[in-house]
């Protein structure tokens, strides 16, 4: 684990985060293929929101269960909030957000998320 700073594009949205980049993954559901995000997943416990509370916009979609959260100036989601299935509160990080993060030296796990 380590400790990186992200934000969204206009970076009225910014935060810290603790994370573990040798385990991301890419999702093919009909939301992340779209978006073409890198994720990992720290607890919330490892997130700190720094800036931005203000200026984040909500979105739900399929079970409703994580709050997927934009920008409301640039539109960028760097980030999400949700839990994991043992109910221990997780955060969704766009690991293509992070400051000096090169999304190509990743390698990513491929998640089957359009089957679930």
């Amino acid at each position: 684990m380590a400790q990186y700073q992200g934000s969204c594009h206009c970076g009225r949205v910014a935060y810290e985060v603790e994370a573990d980049l040798a385990q991301t993954i890419t999702c093919n559901c009909s939301y992340c293929q779209r978006r073409g995000s890198i994720l990992t997943f720290s607890p919330a416990s490892a997130f700190t929101l720094t800036k931005g509370e203000d200026a984040l916009t909500e979105y739900r979609f399929h079970t409703q269960k994580i709050q997927h959260l934009f920008c409301e100036t640039c539109g960028i989601e760097s980030f999400a909030r949700g839990a994991m299935p043992d109910g221990t509160p997780t955060v969704a990080i766009n690991v293509r957000c992070l400051a000096g993060v090169e999304p190509t030296e990743l390698q990513s796990i491929q998640y089957d998320g359009r089957s679930r």
